[in-house]
């Protein structure tokens, strides 16, 4: 049997976190449906929340780890901590699928993944879209004209990063880092030589907010493409 873990990291997220695990639910349970013996667990970290994210939680079918670090890579260590906890032994092979509670995954989310495992696969990077309802016309088409599907460029984000668990123990685990936690993860994983997949198949959406709970991220990496792109021409699709 096998079983997969997904980890989220929520820091004051009452807006968006209903949403996200709205799409988390239903990707657990289309890959269910795939395949009936799949364990899962979705492990919701609460991180130093001074509003009504707790609440909104309750109610899904999750399990919650409260902390007090204000700190993603503490936040995502503890939920792979958890999740491992509660599926080892009982499950021989263990994938783990990342996001976070601002960002909404697609139905397939979790099947691709898997079946990026069966092919052999150790880490998944996949693509993430802003929402553009968040961005200026003139931002969304620089994005849009910029941005190829089929051509992930294989950029490391949080908000959807897959690995399986026996290369993330043998990696060190996700550092107790406030920032690029994930690409520390990345950098370690391939230093033992983990099968790395690109993919956009199962591409998120993730909130185009300029003001993250982080101090860089990937908020503060679209506030820095809106400056620039408000002083430059926008190029033509597919140039």
């Amino acid at each position: 049997m096998r079983a997969v873990a997904v980890v989220i990291p929520a820091h004051d997220e009452e807006a968006l976190i209903g949403r996200c695990l709205s799409s988390v639910t239903r990707a657990v349970t289309v890959a269910r449906e795939r395949e009936p013996d799949l364990r899962a667990i979705v492990v919701v970290v609460l991180d130093a929340c001074g509003d009504s994210t707790p609440a909104q939680v309750r109610g899904w079918p999750v399990e919650t780890v409260t902390i007090a670090a204000r700190n993603v890579g503490t936040a995502r260590r503890v939920g792979v901590a958890h999740a491992l906890a509660n599926l080892e032994p009982g499950a021989d092979d263990i994938w783990i699928a990342m996001t976070d509670a601002d960002t909404v995954v697609p139905h397939d989310w979790v099947a691709h993944q898997l079946d990026l495992m069966d092919a052999g696969d150790d880490l998944v990077l996949g693509t993430v879209r802003p929402d553009f309802a968040d961005l200026s016309d003139r931002h969304a088409a620089y994005w849009r004209a910029t941005h190829h599907r089929g051509r992930p460029a294989g950029n490391v984000h949080g908000a959807n990063l897959g690995v399986r668990a026996s290369t993330y123990t043998a990696a060190g685990g996700i550092p107790d880092l406030s920032e690029h936690e994930d690409v520390a993860l990345v950098r370690a994983a391939r230093g033992i030589g983990a099968r790395e997949r690109r993919s956009d198949v199962h591409e998120v959406e993730t909130s185009g907010r300029f003001i993250g709970r982080t101090p860089g991220g990937y908020a503060a990496f679209l506030r820095r493409v809106h400056v620039w792109v408000d002083a430059e021409p926008v190029p033509a699709p597919g140039a």
